[in-house]
């Protein structure tokens, strides 16, 4: 960490000079390039992020990343609203959607089977668990499930005045959880010391939060403008558009994904469990509110209610973790369920 000139100072640097100058989507190298870069990006993130995690101790380390990672990520939600287009009022919730599978059943799924090869078995406390999932089930049927049963307008929407009490509702549960993760139950959440916090200096520290919110940025940006790449890539394979959601949402969550598949190859699942569901959490409860503002100001159309068989899916998704994670020890066939329901969740996508 004392070398200044290490390739995670550099590689988000070199990402920011080739998307400011050279334009993404002119050529088979340029897109090839384009993809490095956002790979670096990607990598130097996780690292950034470790190394203010290790300064600040848990849960704050992974607080940090899910509220950057989601604030980025709203950004660019109501960018794309902004410019209209098909499917621009539905945009937020498939994004939201995909993100919230992919964290229940991909991030979840994999850190518990690359800890269960290594491990067998892993611990964590249970409490933070319930905690957490207590708060995203209720911040899920609100958001993603409830519009489908109002009345006020037609359609799987909320009016206005709705839109602004759903808005509301997410900030004061996510707010009312970050008070529990950090503050009142705080010894639910913590990992045990490894030791390492001493290592990192505040100064390193702070230069590593800058470069960490550089490299999300660089990431979500390049990410957006390959979208139209990997759109027309999956058009021309004869696949739904949908898949691009899951593309762009699977970028997007890989500085969380690999920091916590890392964290369960370090034997600390509850570390995982903190990235991935205090992720899914800062996603929906800053996002919403965020969206909804921007929606009402502007009067843009929104659509919110998910379908019948996306919803049949959450349910799933939101049951099997519930039970996968109630007895405070993990193990493969649990892993191996997580990773099935996300298989059909893409399968479904594709043949549906």
């Amino acid at each position: 960490m004392k070398k200044i000139f290490q390739w995670t100072y550099i590689t988000p640097a070199i990402a920011w000079i080739f998307y400011l100058l050279v334009p993404t989507g002119t050529g088979f190298l340029v897109n090839f390039l384009a993809t490095i870069a956002l790979i670096g990006g990607v990598l130097s993130a996780v690292h950034h992020a470790e190394v203010v995690a290790h300064r600040v101790g848990e849960p704050y380390g992974t607080i940090i990343l899910a509220v950057a990672v989601t604030l980025l990520e709203a950004s660019i939600i109501v960018s794309l609203m902004l410019t209209g287009g098909e499917g621009a009022d539905t945009y937020a919730r498939d994004t939201l959607f995909a993100a919230v599978m992919l964290i229940l059943n991909g991030i979840l799924g994999i850190s518990m089977f690359v800890g269960a090869i290594k491990y067998k078995e892993q611990s964590f406390e249970t409490k933070s668990v319930t905690i957490a999932l207590v708060s995203l089930v209720s911040i899920l049927v609100l958001t993603l499930v409830l519009p489908n049963y109002t009345t006020s307008i037609a359609g799987p929407s909320y009016s206005a005045p709705q839109l602004i009490a759903i808005g509301i509702c997410c900030l004061v549960i996510y707010g009312s959880f970050i008070f529990t993760q950090t503050i009142r139950h705080r010894e639910y959440f913590v990992v045990g010391e490894s030791g390492e916090e001493k290592a990192v200096s505040r100064s390193e520290a702070f230069i590593s939060l800058g470069l960490l919110l550089v490299c999300l940025g660089i990431v979500i940006l390049l990410a957006k403008n390959l979208s139209p790449v990997i759109e027309g890539g999956v058009i021309a394979a004869g696949l739904p558009t949908a898949l691009v959601g899951v593309a762009i949402a699977t970028v997007i969550l890989l500085p969380e994904g690999i920091s916590a598949i890392r964290a369960a190859r370090r034997n600390q699942y509850q570390t995982s469990i903190n990235l991935a569901l205090g992720s899914a959490l800062a996603s929906i409860g800053l996002s919403i509110p965020t969206v909804a503002v921007v929606c009402t100001v502007m009067d843009l159309p929104l659509v919110l209610g998910l379908d019948m068989k996306s919803m049949m899916l959450l349910g799933l998704s939101v049951f099997t973790v519930m039970l996968s994670l109630n007895k405070g020890q993990t193990n493969g066939l649990y892993a191996m369920v997580l990773l099935i329901n996300l298989m059909m969740y893409i399968f479904t996508i594709i043949f549906h």
